[in-house]
C-alpha cells in the first residue's frame, strides 16, 4: 500500500508540474520558448496543448523556418487528434504558402488522407469523400514517386467505389419507386449511365448494366402503344450489351428472361 501511495503521489506531482509549465507557457511572451514547448507537447502526444500553443505562435513566427514548421505541426496536431477537417485546412494553408517547402509532400498527403479517414458511409453526404479524392489526386500529381503514392491510390479507388455505390443505391431507389409520381425508371437509367461514364472501371459495373436493362424493360412495358415496340427493341439491344460484357454473370438467366419477354413484342 505504501509503495502504491508513493507512486500515486509521484504521478500527481508530475501532473501538477506539467500543468504548471503549460500555464507558464500560455502566459509567456517568449515565442521561441512557446514553440519549443509545443514541439515537445506534440512528441509526447499532448495534441490539444500543442494546438493551443501553436495557434498563438504561427503568426509571430511567419516568414521564417520556425514559422513554416509551426504551421505544418499545427496541421499534424489536429490530424493526430483526429480533427481531420481542421487538419486539412492547415495542411492546405501550408502547401499553398510553401509549395516547395520541407513538409510539402507530407502536407499534401495528410490533407487528403485525413478527409479519407473522415469519409462517411455511402448513405451519408459524400463531401469529405470528394474532397479526399481531389486532395489525394493533387498529391499524386505533385509526388508520383512518393513512398505514400500506393496508399493514396488505393484510398482513391476505395472512395470512388464508395461514390459509385451511392449512385447505385440512388438508381435502385428510382427503380423501386417505379411509376410513382412520374417515370422513375428513366431516372434509374440516367443515373446508372452517368455513373458508368464517370466511373467506367467500377466494380459495380455489372449491377448498373443489369439495372439499366431491367429499367428499360419496365419502361417499355408501361409505354403507350406507339412507343412500345421501339422501346422493346432498345431492351433487346441492352440485353446483347449485357450478355457480351458479362457472359459468365450469375444474373445472365434473369437477363435472358427479360430478353425473351421483350422479343414477344417485337416484329421480325
Amino acid at each position: 500500500m505504501r509503495n502504491i501511495s508513493v507512486i500515486l503521489a509521484g504521478l500527481l506531482l508530475l501532473i501538477i508540474g506539467g500543468c504548471g509549465e503549460y500555464s507558464k507557457v500560455l502566459k509567456s511572451r517568449d515565442v521561441d520558448y512557446k514553440f519549443e514547448y509545443a514541439k515537445r507537447a506534440y512528441d509526447e502526444g499532448k495534441y490539444l496543448q500543442a494546438i493551443t500553443v501553436l495557434s498563438d505562435v504561427i503568426q509571430p513566427l511567419r516568414g521564417g523556418a520556425k514559422g513554416e514548421e509551426a504551421l505544418y505541426l499545427l496541421g499534424k496536431s489536429y490530424y493526430e487528434n483526429k480533427d481531420y477537417l481542421n487538419s486539412g485546412v492547415y495542411f492546405k494553408t501550408y502547401y499553398t504558402r510553401y509549395p516547395k517547402g520541407k513538409f510539402a509532400e507530407d502536407a499534401r498527403f495528410y490533407s487528403g488522407y485525413g478527409y479519407y479517414l473522415d469519409s462517411p458511409d455511402p448513405q451519408l453526404d459524400q463531401s469529405s469523400t470528394r474532397k479526399a479524392i481531389e486532395e489525394l489526386q493533387g498529391f499524386l500529381d505533385y509526388f508520383p514517386r512518393s513512398d505514400k503514392a500506393t496508399m493514396a491510390q488505393n484510398a482513391i479507388f476505395e472512395m470512388q467505389d464508395r461514390l459509385t455505390l451511392k449512385e447505385l443505391q440512388n438508381a435502385q431507389l428510382y427503380y423501386n419507386l417505379g411509376n410513382f409520381l412520374g417515370n422513375n425508371y428513366q431516372a434509374a437509367v440516367i443515373t446508372s449511365q452517368n455513373a458508368l461514364k464517370e466511373y467506367p472501371y467500377s466494380k459495380y459495373r455489372e449491377e448498373f448494366e443489369l439495372l439499366i436493362l431491367k429499367s428499360k424493360y419496365q419502361e417499355a412495358k408501361n409505354s403507350v402503344a406507339e412507343k412500345r415496340e421501339d422501346r422493346y427493341r432498345d431492351v433487346i439491344d441492352e440485353y446483347y450489351s449485357f450478355s457480351n460484357n458479362f457472359p459468365d454473370s450469375k444474373n445472365l438467366k434473369e437477363a435472358e428472361n427479360i430478353y425473351n419477354l421483350a422479343r414477344r413484342h417485337v416484329k421480325d
